[in-house]
């Protein structure tokens, strides 16, 4: 079992491991035991009642959160001619085609998320094993493979998150900073798990949400209270 600091101890002292919060109260003590001297980020962590192995209960969308998430996301546009152009005002970091191919093949990593129109994915397959290795290869399900540039990266840019099953059934998702307002962090929460809900696929059978739990970056787990969240 991992050693803990003082600090994390201390705050662990807060929440009792055995209960289960409503989201309100949940968050006031993830705020409370957020005691690093960085503003921490706050994510959540969804257990669910999947098997990752199976195709058909595969669990992986984008949700736009209200409050975004409180990182400036630097996004870079695969595209040519007027996509650039349009890319380029919708606020995109970085425009390219296969410049910004051979700079990444040269190791340049500059941006957090990239973006593709549809005729750029033959040349951007290119970077597949160095891109995919990072979780940043541009994917149809994501909506980084889409025309209309301008609207992913509005989106992008206003605190659209991508959440994906892992290998161990869960979800981890971040939903802002330990300096938001705690409504904010609320709204973002329920908006995160409302697209859950929506994903459930037809295939799992059972209970779809098992457990979910809040952390800051540095601090101690928080079980909610899942019942309220079910649908």
């Amino acid at each position: 079992m991992a050693k803990h600091g003082k600090k994390y101890n201390e705050a662990a002292k807060l929440i009792d491991r055995d209960a289960s919060y409503e989201s309100a109260e949940a968050i006031d003590l993830v705020k409370k035991a957020a005691t690093a001297k960085f503003d921490e980020s706050v994510e959540v962590a969804v257990r669910l009642g999947v098997d990752p192995r199976k195709q058909d209960q595969n669990v992986r969308g984008v949700v736009v959160l209200p409050h975004g998430t409180g990182k400036t996301q630097r996004v870079l546009v695969f595209a040519k001619g007027d996509k650039l152009k349009e890319a380029e005002a919708a606020g995109a970091d970085y425009v390219g085609d296969t410049d910004l191919i051979n700079k990444i093949q040269q190791g340049w990593f500059e941006f957090d998320v990239c973006v593709a129109t549809p005729d750029m994915m033959s040349e951007v397959g290119k970077l597949g094993r160095i891109l995919g290795g990072k979780g940043l290869m541009p994917n149809p399900k994501a909506g980084t493979v889409t025309n209309d540039v301008a609207k992913a990266v509005q989106e992008i840019k206003a605190g659209k998150i991508e959440y994906r099953l892992d290998k161990a059934g869960q979800i981890h998702a971040p939903i802002g900073k330990v300096s938001f307002d705690a409504a904010k962090l609320d709204d973002n929460l329920k908006a995160l798990i409302d697209a859950l809900n929506r994903a459930k696929p037809a295939a799992a059978k059972g209970v779809y949400l098992k457990n979910i739990s809040i952390s800051s970056t540095m601090g101690p787990g928080v079980r909610l209270n899942v019942a309220s969240f079910r649908q």
